[in-house]
Parts: structure tokens; C-alpha cells; sequence
């Protein structure tokens, strides 16, 4: 009998096979509303993507991935009767951009009529085994193969632009790709966006770097993906009526150490507080709630931060091992204000999906070497914000919901009006390759 991830990956393998021959055999006729944006989808073989797949629990030093393909990548549902909410694993953002671009309208089998090229290739995945197989290629040799095949496969398509014109999703931070090529073994990660020949292409990353201009920041998939526009206003009512019993959130582990940073801080003023500050004069709340997310227990079980979410007015958002997090977009589709402790969290990353001009709109920012070396407490900032200023900035970030979800593919008409992660994406590579002539 088949193993469950075999059956997953060969379902995954035709479905692909046959949309992609579909794709292969029309171009959309709205013509006039898909000028300068055609996308043409490289046909690559499957060792760049789909084989990857079927060994999805032979990675090590990492959890099986195999569960996490249900559902072209949104992994298998929380429950049996929710159609929104799925135990999502970002590392899959490839898997799911590429069953999403599918649905694109202004798809050409002609690369000659292509305003943008989209390479399938699940470089986040691929890069397991550089970051942590024992009987494989130097780090430094990630992107090669790649390479390879796009110089020597219709050269011309890679050729006539150089490049400029392709795009990747890679689902890691941009960190985990930028090892030096000359240091091997390297400390951390590979070398794929350090090869020259990869600079002008576009890289869609959870996190990127601030000066390569090939590399852009886009949202961590949470575990919202509703399929209609009735359930995703079904949760919009939701998050409005929710009773915010807390006043601020973290939802996170490390800060343990006795060695001072934000994280301490925030662990600290949390469990150190114990009374409730009034509300109104018949209301109180709590002041801090703390989900202890150690370990990765939280990872793929949205029940255990969700609710305390739902139930808190701020989502404290301290950076980590990096400066990005997935519970910052955690956050937003609870309508939980996001308070960020330094601008590479969030603001100097995802221009394209939280407009830097509006941070103020929708978030806190406090310094965080104010709390952690000046004794600033965090409650007393945020019990300084006037209510109506919180209500206002809890709409501004009920109204960030769309663009920063993934929305299932599939979707129906109606919500396929409102754009997504994946339709603001697209939208921003196109613009780019544009500005480039």
C-alpha cells in the first residue's frame, strides 16, 4: 500500500501536470486587461520541485513535512467541518504560490509575450539538504543545477533579459541563501542569492536583506485561508465583536536568559504582573497574557494563540533568532494591534503588503532600548493611547486583513475581487521588472 505522502505528492504531481497542459494550450482573452501583464511559467522538471516533495520526511534536523501537503500546502484542516483554517507550515509558501499562480488570468505559454517569467522551483525546501544533509554538495553549490538548466534549456528565454524578468518564491529568510561563495563549509545557510548570475532576478522571500535589489519581503502564511468572501466577513465579524480582555499579548518563547534583551523584558512585565487595570469603571482587564510557544508547540496548532489573540488589544512583536515573525501576521488576522520593537521587523520589510507611510495607522512602535535598558514599560505606553484612538487603529488593521492572508485556492468569485498575499505579490513583481526597462 502507498504511503500517505506518496498518494499526496502524485495528486499534487497531476494536478500540476494538468493545469499546466491546459495553461500550455490558451491564453486568456481579456486581452486589453492583461497588457504588461502577462507571466509566463517556466516549465521546469520535477527534480526542482515536485520530487522534492515526495521525500518530504527525509529531511533531517527538521519536522516531516509530509502532513503539511494536504491541501496543495495548507496542510490538513484544524477540524473536520472548518473551510478556513488549516495547520499550515510557511516552509510550504512555494508549494502554495504555485498552485495559486495557476489561477493567475493573465497566463501566456509564450514567453516572448511575457511581462514576467515565474520560476516553480521550491528553493526552501531544496535547501534542506545543503543547510543539513551529511552526503551532499557544498552549500555554495545551491542554485547551480538550476542555473544550469535555465542557460542551456531555450537559453534564449533567461537570456534575452539576463534575468531580470524571472522570479522565485524561496520560503526562508533571505539570510539562509547568502553565505559568501568562498566560504565553505559556510557558518549558516547557502549561496544561491550570493551567485551573480541569480541578481537580477526577483526573489520572494519571508524575510529579505535591505540593499540586494532582487529580494523582497512577503507574508508569512498564517492559518487562515477562507475560500468564500461570506466566510471571510463571517471572521471579520468575529474579530470586531471579540471582548479584548487583555490588554497586550505575547505569544512566543526564548527569554530565558539572563543576559538582557526585549524578549526578557516583555517575559519579565508579563509574568511579573499580576493586578488587572480598569477598562471602564464596571470592566477590568488583564494587562498581560502570555502564550509560551517554546519548542515550536505553536507551530501548527493555530487553537493555542488564536483565542488569546482574538482577546487582547496589542500582539506584542519583539524580533528573534531574525527580525521577522510569523505571528505579526498571526496577529493581524486576530485584529490584535501589532507593537514592534525595531523597523526591520516589519516596516523596512513588506512595502508591497503593510505600506510604510501607514505603520502609524495600524501599529505601536517602541524602542526597544527603551524597555530594555531605560525601564520603559510597555503598559504604560499603551494605556497612554486613548480609546479611540485603539478602536480606529484595531479598523485600520481589520482593513490589512486581505492583504496579508492567502486566501484557499479555488476561491470564489467574490473574494477573488478583494486582493491577497499572493495578488499584491504579483502586482509588486510586475511593477519591479517594469521599473527596471
Amino acid at each position: 500500500m502507498a504511503s500517505t505522502s506518496t498518494v499526496t505528492t502524485l495528486t499534487i504531481f497531476f494536478f500540476f501536470f494538468f493545469i499546466e497542459l491546459t495553461v500550455s494550450q490558451q491564453i486568456s482573452t481579456v486581452d486589453s486587461e492583461c497588457t504588461g501583464r502577462w507571466i509566463h511559467i517556466r516549465t521546469l522538471p520535477s527534480r526542482f520541485n515536485l520530487d522534492l516533495l515526495s521525500t518530504c520526511n527525509h529531511y533531517p534536523h527538521t519536522d516531516d513535512l509530509c502532513p503539511y501537503l494536504a491541501n496543495h500546502g495548507l496542510g490538513p484542516k484544524t477540524h473536520t467541518r472548518t473551510r478556513s483554517w488549516y495547520r499550515t507550515d510557511p516552509l510550504l509558501l512555494e508549494l502554495i504560490f504555485h498552485r495559486r499562480i495557476l489561477e493567475y488570468p493573465c497566463l501566456t505559454p509564450d514567453p516572448n509575450l511575457a511581462s514576467a517569467v515565474y520560476l516553480p522551483y521550491y528553493a526552501g525546501i531544496d535547501s534542506l539538504r545543503y543547510l543539513y544533509g551529511s552526503d551532499v554538495n557544498s552549500s555554495a553549490d545551491h542554485g547551480s543545477d538550476l542555473l544550469s538548466f535555465l542557460t542551456q534549456d531555450s537559453p534564449e528565454i533567461w537570456s534575452r533579459r539576463s534575468g531580470h524578468d524571472h522570479f522565485l518564491v524561496m520560503a526562508r529568510p533571505a539570510w539562509d541563501f547568502s553565505q559568501p561563495l568562498t566560504v565553505d563549509p559556510p557558518i549558516w545557510g547557502t549561496s544561491f542569492l550570493e551567485r551573480p548570475e541569480f541578481f537580477n532576478l526577483t526573489a520572494l522571500t519571508l524575510e529579505s536583506r535591505f540593499w540586494p535589489w532582487q529580494e523582497q519581503a512577503v507574508p508569512y502564511p498564517t492559518s487562515f485561508h477562507p475560500h468564500s468572501l461570506p466566510f471571510l466577513e463571517s471572521w471579520i465579524r468575529r474579530v470586531r465583536r471579540s471582548r479584548r480582555t487583555s490588554l497586550m499579548l505575547f505569544a512566543g518563547g526564548g527569554g530565558t536568559s539572563s543576559t538582557p534583551n526585549i524578549r526578557r523584558s516583555i517575559r519579565l512585565e508579563c509574568t511579573n504582573v499580576t493586578e488587572t487595570e480598569p477598562e471602564t469603571s464596571s470592566e477590568k482587564i488583564k494587562t498581560c497574557d502570555f502564550v509560551d510557544c517554546s519548542n515550536g508547540i505553536c507551530e501548527h496548532d493555530p487553537i493555542r494563540f488564536m483565542r488569546p489573540m482574538l482577546q487582547s488589544s496589542f500582539c506584542l512583536q519583539p524580533p528573534g533568532d531574525t527580525p521577522t515573525r510569523k505571528a505579526t501576521f498571526d496577529g493581524i488576522i486576530a485584529g490584535c494591534i501589532p507593537v514592534f520593537f525595531e523597523d526591520q521587523t516589519a516596516k523596512m520589510q513588506y512595502g508591497w503588503h503593510l505600506p510604510e507611510e501607514e505603520f502609524s495607522e495600524f501599529s505601536v512602535t517602541i524602542a526597544k532600548e527603551d524597555v530594555v535598558f531605560r525601564g520603559v514599560r510597555i503598559a504604560d505606553v499603551l494605556m497612554s493611547i486613548p480609546k479611540e484612538e485603539v478602536a480606529r487603529m484595531r479598523e485600520r488593521v481589520i482593513e490589512m486583513m486581505p492583504r496579508v492572508m492567502y486566501r484557499r485556492h479555488g476561491a470564489s468569485m467574490g473574494l477573488m475581487n478583494k486582493k491577497d498575499a499572493v495578488d499584491i505579490a504579483i502586482d509588486g513583481v510586475l511593477q519591479k521588472i517594469s521599473s527596471r526597462g
